[in-house]
């Protein structure tokens, strides 16, 4: 019997391969575990904090959280109607089918700031299982220890990732509990044991300035950037939309449902850590690898640092291994579209259902780019910022479709906006454009070669190399989506 959602499937020209084995609670933790809402703020708390302190960390959340409620609401209404692998990639291609080198250029941005993100999550962890070693027995670690064991990371990644969708899937659940019951650890460590809590005053008004710019606002529009940073992931359920049982509906609902709970999830966390933090100045002058090990070593001390440390270092785990869930689907689905090369080894998949070469490639692609943190850290947080873009540019694609081009999307799933649609898809727009632009811009002042932000340099070496593919071998081999449902 052929269920609903392999119908669509079929509908849509493909043939169904994955068993449909993920629940919603599956689904949603996907998103949930790609958002990671406590190794996000944990790891990009300092940004809001030097930039602009608790008034612009509390009410950039809100503002940030709104406006990334408006994306999850723009993508989910698309993915509903799409409910395919590709996410973002299928989408430009089925509402702009005349321009197949938007598809193209989305398919492999996308892919390449998934792979970034998995790095970048991977070595989070080394970061924090040296910020373990360095509060546990006062040893600071190389960077070339730091590096290996961010190999050893991204190796463990991919062997997760190989045992395949019912692992990942059972992994994504238990994310969502470890995130609730560590977050309720942490916040109520943090208000219990604090020597010192700070007044409301200090948490919803206070502002701090270490970046030598002297506008307060501008200032205060930089502390936005953790608060994005945070957020991004919801659109992961997309990727296992094949692998997900009613996946017209709960994909959709998963996309929207990660925002809303990481929106109070991570308010919470927030005002924790607001009402606990001892001395801001400390925090930034701090010579642990993560500086939010400061913040709790100030607050609760050795041993509970230790062990919040490790809760928030697991969860950053799992939030790394969606990432390259994310990417090996990506490589997989443009690869059905002969929108990458080496088609049929992309395609492969092992016993336990999962596209093995694109997860190896992730880990190897990984592995190198964690090379560099031990020749330059300003070099490698130059690739890793790139990311963040690369994922806001994914989400702009489909999204500038939607606005300019507002009968695109033909057919409606069952997850649909209605008359808000256009509003809600141009407010997302406007915030989309606005961050990538905001995410370029100098992060201190006076500008010196070792305070520059080169995302834009590594921005502009992502475009060359999709640039060059496109005019070098896509255009000869990419028309849009390949129907596989050949019946």
């Amino acid at each position: 019997m052929i269920v609903d959602s392999d119908k669509r499937l079929l509908d849509l020209g493909y043939k169904p391969e994955f068993r449909r084995e993920m629940s919603l609670f599956g689904v949603l933790g996907i998103s949930f575990c790609a958002i990671g809402i406590l190794t996000g703020m944990s790891s990009a708390f300092q940004t809001g904090l030097f930039s602009g302190g608790p008034l612009g960390l509390f009410w950039g959340w809100n503002i940030c959280s709104l406006f990334m409620l408006f994306i999850a609401l723009s993508l989910a209404e698309i993915c509903s109607a799409y409910p395919t692998m590709g996410g973002l990639y299928f989408w430009v291609c089925k509402m702009k089918p005349d321009m197949p080198v938007l598809g193209f250029c989305t398919g492999w941005i996308y892919s390449i700031a998934m792979v970034l993100t998995g790095t970048s999550g991977n070595l989070s962890v080394a970061l924090y299982i040296a910020s373990l070693a360095e509060v546990g027995q006062g040893r600071t670690l190389t960077r070339v220890e730091i590096a290996a064991i961010a190999w050893g990371v991204n190796i463990a990644s991919g062997i997760i990732n190989t045992v395949g969708t019912k692992a990942i899937g059972r992994m994504s659940s238990f994310n969502v509990w470890w995130t609730l019951g560590g977050t309720f650890v942490l916040v109520i460590t943090l208000l219990v044991k604090a020597p010192q809590k700070n007044t409301g005053a200090f948490v919803f008004t206070d502002y701090e300035n270490f970046t030598g710019w002297t506008s307060k606002a501008f200032v205060v529009l930089l502390g936005f950037l953790q608060a994005v940073y945070t957020l991004e992931g919801c659109e992961t359920a997309a990727q296992v939309a094949e692998e997900a049982q009613r996946a017209e509906f709960l994909a959709p609902i998963a996309v929207v449902g990660s925002i809303v709970g990481s929106w109070f999830i991570g308010l919470a966390y927030m005002l924790a850590l607001l009402f606990s933090v001892q001395s801001v100045s400390s925090v930034q002058a701090t010579n642990y690898a993560i500086p939010i090990a400061q913040l709790y070593f100030d607050a609760v001390g050795q041993r509970l640092t230790l062990m919040c440390l490790t809760v928030i270092a697991l969860a950053q785990f799992m939030a790394a291994v969606t990432a390259f869930t994310a990417s090996s689907r990506l490589f997989y689905a443009l690869a059905r579209d002969n929108a990458f090369p080496a088609k049929g080894k992309f395609m492969s998949l092992n016993r336990f259902q999962a596209p093995y070469v694109g997860v190896w490639l992730s880990v190897l692609v990984g592995c190198i780019i964690s090379c560099a943190y031990i020749g330059s850290v300003i070099a490698f947080n130059a690739i890793l910022s790139s990311a963040a873009i690369s994922v806001m540019l994914g989400y702009l694609q489909p999204i500038i479709i939607r606005v300019f081009w507002p009968t695109s999307l033909k057919e409606r799933g069952p997850f649909h906006l209605g008359k808000w649609s256009w509003i809600i898809n141009f407010a997302s727009f406007a915030f989309t454009v606005f961050i990538c632009v905001l995410f370029i811009l100098p992060t201190a002042h006076p500008v010196t070669q070792l305070n520059m932000n080169y995302a834009i340099v590594s921005v502009g070496g992502i475009f060359i190399l999709v640039a060059s593919t496109w005019n070098f071998w896509g255009r000869f081999y990419f028309i849009g989506p390949v129907h596989t449902n050949t019946e």
